[in-house]
């Protein structure tokens, strides 16, 4: 067996030194746990006791960080990228009302280098956390013949509960309603490929500070993608749809949540685009066309709510803009933005 052990971790796969990673975090993954846990860190699978609920429906998604892991490699920082795909999910479930249950990731990774693992785990579950979500099992696939060097990829699985009769799925959204913005933290998780041809992704093209951004571009490029769940649960029965800004924009997004014949129109004076936004357009010569395509633009996520309700949501949530209107169609645009 000590053999086998050796010649596996000369072919460049070294199975003590996942199990050692596995092993020194699996009391701060149990900290995302509660009594529905069944299982503990290490069983072939996770189990969740399901209570509380009438008729429950299971929502789920999966996602990944995309190239956003380029650059917590190159400024070797990795404890926030699993805050990233955590928030990211949690979000895209949340759009329908959604409770978040538990968690599963997925790190494929060149060579297990502990440090490292133990840093996105981390993030991980403390983001779980924060949501009350249980970080309930995960894999790390070590193949140096996938990935180079110190790369890895990073993705995320996620499961929550909505009753069925709370589900929040923009049906009832109609002319005249309200759009309400959410401010992101940046580019959150999308547009990283173009940033990068950009401004390039080596440790002293990130280390550079902007002073209009009051920070350096890979402390920039690196905060967070925001979570809204805690911030927006106390409005939900107001909301008539919520949109997560990801990739695509407010352009392909929103329309996601529409029902047929409305248009959303948004006004862009309404917000302030985030200096980042600036720099990437005029530094790549990127259209404004593209910038809202490809960007969230300074928008995470969009409410939909009755003008009724507007203002009562405008006071219960911090930072939370009145930036549209639901208008009837009268072309081929699903969204239009007024620019200044």
């Amino acid at each position: 067996m000590e053999s086998f052990k050796s010649k596996y971790a000369e072919a460049g796969v070294d199975i003590d030194a996942k199990t050692g990673v596995i092993k020194n975090i699996a009391n701060i993954v149990r900290s995302s746990h509660g009594p529905e846990v069944l299982s503990g860190v290490g069983p072939f699978s996770g189990l969740f006791e399901l209570k509380g609920y009438e008729n429950p429906v299971l929502v789920s998604s999966t996602d990944s960080v995309g190239t956003k892991v380029k650059l917590a490699v190159s400024l070797d920082k990795h404890d926030t990228i699993g805050i990233d795909i955590v928030n990211h999910c949690v979000n895209d479930i949340f759009t329908c009302g959604s409770k978040p249950l538990f968690f599963l990731d997925y790190i494929g990774i060149s060579k297990v280098v502990p440090e490292t693992l133990e840093s996105i785990l981390k993030g991980l579950t403390i983001a779980c956390w924060e949501v009350g979500c249980a970080l309930i099992g995960g894999e790390i696939a070590e193949m140096p013949d996938v990935y180079s060097n110190k790369d890895y990829d990073l993705a995320g699985f996620i499961i929550g509960v909505v009753n069925k009769n709370k589900i929040i799925d923009g049906r009832s959204i109609t002319v005249g309603d309200t759009l309400i913005g959410l401010p992101s933290s940046g580019l959150h998780t999308n547009g990283y490929t173009l940033a990068r041809k950009i401004f390039g992704d080596s440790r002293d093209k990130l280390d550079i500070y902007y002073p209009e951004l009051g920070r350096t571009l890979g402390e920039e490029l690196l905060e967070p993608h925001r979570c809204y769940y805690n911030q927006v649960k106390p409005v939900l029965p107001l909301l008539k749809g919520i949109a997560h800004i990801t990739g695509g924009g407010l352009i392909d997004n929103v329309p996601r949540i529409l029902p047929e014949r409305v248009t959303a129109q948004f006004y862009q004076r309404k917000w302030d685009v985030p200096h980042i936004f600036h720099l990437i357009e005029q530094k790549g010569h990127v259209t404004i066309d593209e910038m809202y395509r490809v960007f969230n633009m300074g928008i995470g996520m969009v409410l939909v709510c009755s003008p009724d309700n507007a203002s009562e949501i405008e006071k219960t949530l911090q930072e939370a803009y009145i930036i549209g209107e639901i208008l009837e169609q009268s072309g081929k645009e699903r969204v239009i933005i007024q620019h200044k």
